[in-house]
């Protein structure tokens, strides 16, 4: 196999070997490369202590305990370790044991869960709400349950892998219309007038950080009668004056069908919900398979989701807080002449280029400086657009975030202009 660099998981996807259990050959002589070996090496590193900003890893790149500056997970507003939280997952955790231990439909609906289903729906400003063990699994599970075989499924060509494995299971006539184009779109619409049509948006795009033209969209969307379902997974808490999101931030909230939450990043914990009509949740409840054959969600977890919800939405200053180390961060990293792209939000990518070579000996070499920002390659982005993530907390402090810039000026900004 030649040029071993130039080829990625995407070409190893069909899989030839009469035994199903057993991969491609190529994929097993490309994957045991020494290069490739050492590019896998970044990712599934341990974690050693909480998602908090300051926190240590278990390298894979020398096996060593190491001491970093963590702008890789998505604790946005620090509820995962806010002292408010893990209190009252530990009084949940005692009164209600470790798991839920049956799916909801039998034995494994809690008091917990009705309560913050109700949060939920009353904060959203819809009439019901259904939790899901799983983020993935709930937009999976809502395109699933709602969409049938003949449908046509109109997304954004940046959405989520969760949101189109949605509509793979349901069998549903996919199309992805241009990035935020409205022109795009409208084509798509008007060819499929006929058909029962379901659009797809996310509020923030997670790999770009950009948002949603929503104002457009739903100008669109209402003119042929089509629901939209829009995924706030990155801007729930972040976004609007009560941080609905960005539906709130736009002030489209009615013209919202479907509003999808996930409950790992801003909330700190895990899970996902979808909150509609009270007519479209009960309709869920009988087809949507992740939550039918699911266990339900921890119990001590959601007692810690619902604290997480109270303190998020009790005032702004968590996210006001965010939003002054965003502004701190991207001024910084302006100054260096770097490609963040679009981005809109919390989410910043600094954008490296087609080299995935060159990708990862920038991220090695920031990870030995004490900052853990993990590479991003094709497939999960365009080719020639290979990229780091910056996920900014509000937990980081003015020094934290001088010491990030001058880890990034050094070995990025240096890295790319010399």
């Amino acid at each position: 196999m030649h040029d071993i660099l130039n080829y990625s998981l995407a070409d190893f996807f069909f899989n030839d070997n009469r035994n199903v259990l057993r991969p491609p050959t190529d994929f097993t002589n490309w994957i045991e490369n020494p290069k490739v070996k050492h590019g896998y090496s970044f990712f599934e590193q341990q974690l050693l202590s909480a998602p908090r900003v300051a926190t240590e890893i278990l390298s894979n790149l020398d096996h060593k305990k190491r001491s970093i500056i963590n702008l890789t997970s998505y604790n946005y507003l620090g509820l995962s370790t806010h002292p408010e939280v893990i209190a009252a997952a530990k009084e949940g955790l005692d009164k209600y044991g470790l798991g839920a231990s049956g799916a909801p439909l039998l034995s494994g609906t809690f008091d917990l869960h009705v309560k913050f289903s109700r949060m939920l729906a009353e904060f959203k400003q819809k009439e019901d709400c259904l939790l899901y063990s799983s983020g993935f699994g709930g937009n999976v599970g809502a395109i699933q349950g709602l969409m049938r075989k003949g449908d046509v499924l109109i997304l954004d060509e940046k959405c989520h892998k969760s949101l189109i494995d949605g509509g793979t299971l349901a069998q549903v006539k996919m199309l992805f219309f241009e990035h935020n184009n409205v022109a795009s779109l409208e084509q798509m619409l008007e060819k499929n007038k006929d058909k029962r049509v379901l659009v797809v948006v996310e509020g923030v795009y997670s790999m770009d950080g950009d948002l949603v033209d929503l104002p457009n969209i739903t100008r669109v969307c209402e003119a042929y009668d089509a629901p939209i379902y829009i995924d706030e997974a990155h801007s729930t808490l972040m976004f609007g004056k009560h941080g609905r999101g960005v539906a709130e931030h736009f002030n489209l909230e009615d013209k919202i069908g479907i509003s999808f939450g996930t409950l790992s990043k801003s909330f700190g914990g895990v899970g996902g919900f979808v909150c509609s009509s009270a007519d479209t949740i009960r309709y869920l409840k009988g087809y949507s398979s992740p939550w039918n054959f699911s266990c339900a969600p921890s119990p001590g977890v959601v007692a810690g989701l619902i604290k997480a919800l109270e303190v998020a939405t009790r005032d702004s200053s968590l996210r006001d807080r965010m939003w002054e180390n965003v502004a701190y961060l991207k001024k910084g990293l302006i100054s260096m002449n770097l490609d963040l792209g679009g981005s809109e939000s919390q989410v910043i990518p600094i954008i490296i280029g087609p080299s995935g070579e060159k990708l990862m000996t920038l991220a090695e070499q920031m990870q030995k400086r004490g900052l853990f920002l993990q590479p991003v390659d094709f497939p999960a982005v365009p080719a020639h657009a290979r990229r780091f993530r910056i996920s900014v907390s509000s937990q980081l402090t003015r020094d934290e975030m001088d010491r990030t810039l001058n880890i990034i000026d050094d070995v990025v900004a240096k890295g790319l202009h010399t």
